[in-house]
């Protein structure tokens, strides 16, 4: 079975877990002990539907409901307290942190898999074949809105081509990532290109606009590639680099644009829901089997130990807030 259709039958399965969860949630509170709740980014949310899809199938009695409203969105549901865990594909941030607080919601922070944000050009360009941090960030600050609308002001041996620029949502932890890493602010970013929350659109756009760059994450690229240039970009060691997986993403040769996925878990519902612990436990024990098959990364094996030993102290709150694009992942766990 290729990779579409066990997204698909994964995506099917999602609803139809969704549609359980509703009809359930009237039940006795001996249900809703069962019940699982997991929102938040799209990059990740395949694993995440793996793990959920063979955990019911050891835990028949279980009702995991899965969805992706994004890293903000998921978030957002958090800090209120509505579901039990959230994907994020970045850190959560001090605004969402305080939210947290104001609701009496701690989290445990647990790193799942390593991702490389993947640069698209169209088939048809010729020239974009590496790209510096400096030309990246020429073509996404904010101050370059309305004002950097050729591919020739990127570099001068570049052709005089209109540049069309596609990109995640403001909202989502893909573009905080990339901006951030890219511009180093978080927020400074231009508003003229065109968003999306679904990344496969994105891929669509770059696919059939030969002026067009977009920014996705690798396994969207992965999907398509045949529809796409993935340009590389230029490390602070001068090579350019791709972000292959094993190869780069994992030893941090890809840099700035490499980055760990997370789940977070309230420890509220660590504490009440005997479920939660037993999802997650079976989580940390298992994604790792689901993670290269859907494009992302594995973390190395000392990361797991490390992972499993914070999950088992419930240690709470964030530590890679402190990290830096490239920096390895273990110093944070």
């Amino acid at each position: 079975m290729n990779f579409f259709s066990r997204f698909k039958n994964r995506f099917s399965l999602a609803c139809l877990i969704l549609i359980t969860h509703s009809i359930t949630a009237c039940n006795s509170s001996q249900d809703k002990q069962r019940q699982v709740s997991v929102d938040g980014a799209a990059v990740g949310f395949p694993v995440s539907l793996a793990v959920a899809e063979e955990y019911q199938k050891v835990k028949a009695d279980a009702e995991v409901s899965v969805a992706s409203s994004g890293t903000g969105g998921g978030i957002s549901k958090f800090c209120n307290g509505d579901i039990d865990i959230v994907g994020a594909s970045r850190t959560i941030k001090d605004e969402e942190i305080k939210k947290c607080k104001t609701k009496k919601i701690e989290f445990v922070e647990l790193p799942i898999a390593l991702d490389g944000i993947a640069v698209i050009a169209n088939r048809k360009n010729n020239f974009a074949k590496c790209l510096t941090i400096k030309e990246l960030e020429k073509m996404w600050k904010a101050k370059s809105d309305g004002k950097v609308l050729s591919w020739n002001q990127i570099n001068p041996k570049f052709p005089n081509q209109k540049l069309r620029l596609y990109a995640p949502a403001s909202d989502t932890g893909t573009f905080d990532y990339f901006t951030q890493a890219v511009t180093k602010k978080a927020k400074n970013s231009r508003t003229d290109y065109t968003p999306s929350h679904n990344q496969n659109l994105l891929v669509q756009g770059v696919a059939g606009d030969a002026s067009a760059l977009g920014y996705v994450g690798i396994s969207y690229y992965i999907q398509n590639q045949d529809k796409l240039n993935l340009v590389a970009v230029e490390s602070p060691t001068g090579k350019c680099e791709k972000p292959v997986p094993v190869d780069n993403v994992v030893k941090n040769i890809y840099t700035p644009l490499s980055r760990p996925l997370f789940i977070y878990v309230s420890k509220k519902s660590l504490d009440t829901k005997p479920s939660v612990k037993e999802f997650v436990d079976f989580y940390l024990e298992n994604s790792w089997k689901w993670v290269d098959s859907v494009g992302y990364v594995a973390l190395p094996d000392e990361a797991y130990v490390k992972v499993k030993q914070k999950f088992a102290k419930g240690e709470t709150g964030t530590k890679f807030k402190k990290a830096k694009p490239g920096q390895p992942i273990t110093n944070f766990i």
